[in-house]
């Protein structure tokens, strides 16, 4: 498929780049996080959140929203599965690593969506962006052997468990606080989770 630069305009469909905070902690910090050979997702890391660019992401990009700091990481040449907030998202790439991204405009009624529609962007490590609440995402995939290393900056309470059932419609899409997941039945997601994407599990292999 093809690799966008994030700095190519249509990028701005998606997102933006992010320069107006400091990364150089933030960086440091991420290299000692774990990279396994699949992927693992944390929603809050306390160390992370130590670094004097929780206040500045707090501050200047969720406008004092209460936030939290995490990661994913791993080895990933996949789609999967697609996923929105309904807020925006901050990805800050600690080594290179490319973002399928597509858009909620895009779900149909029977929330299916077609994957021939997905776009690719390469983030060069060090960058930071910001994902739109309406661009749809899920995890990286990795450009070196060594895999990603992605911090992910959401609203506080993104991503933790649900408190309550939810079926039908878009609520049945809901699998976690403040996700909307449409998996691929080649994504090799847990039993249960909810379907929707159709076409090409598409991979950068």
């Amino acid at each position: 498929m093809q690799i966008y630069e994030v700095t190519d305009p249509l990028f701005k469909e998606y997102g933006k780049i992010i320069d107006s905070v400091e990364l150089t902690e933030l960086l440091a910090e991420m290299k000692r996080t774990p990279v396994p050979e699949d992927v693992v997702y944390v929603a809050s890391e306390p160390k992370l959140e130590a670094l004097a660019v929780m206040k500045e992401l707090t501050d200047k990009t969720y406008g004092e929203l209460p936030i939290q700091i995490g990661y994913c990481n791993g080895h990933n040449r996949k789609l999967n599965a697609l996923e929105y907030h309904r807020s925006s998202e901050v990805d800050v790439a600690a080594t290179e690593l490319v973002l399928m991204l597509g858009k909620q405009q895009d779900i149909t009624e029977e929330f299916t969506y077609d994957t021939s529609k997905v776009k690719a962007f390469r983030i060069p490590a060090g960058t930071a962006v910001e994902l739109y609440a309406t661009t749809l995402h899920y995890a990286p995939c990795h450009t070196e052997k060594g895999g990603f290393q992605c911090t992910i900056v959401l609203p506080k309470g993104t991503n933790l468990d649900l408190e309550k059932d939810h079926q039908g419609g878009e609520d049945g899409h809901l699998t976690a606080k403040n996700k909307w997941l449409l998996g691929h039945p080649e994504g090799g997601l847990p039993e249960g989770s909810p379907m929707g994407l159709i076409g090409e599990n598409l991979s950068l292999d």
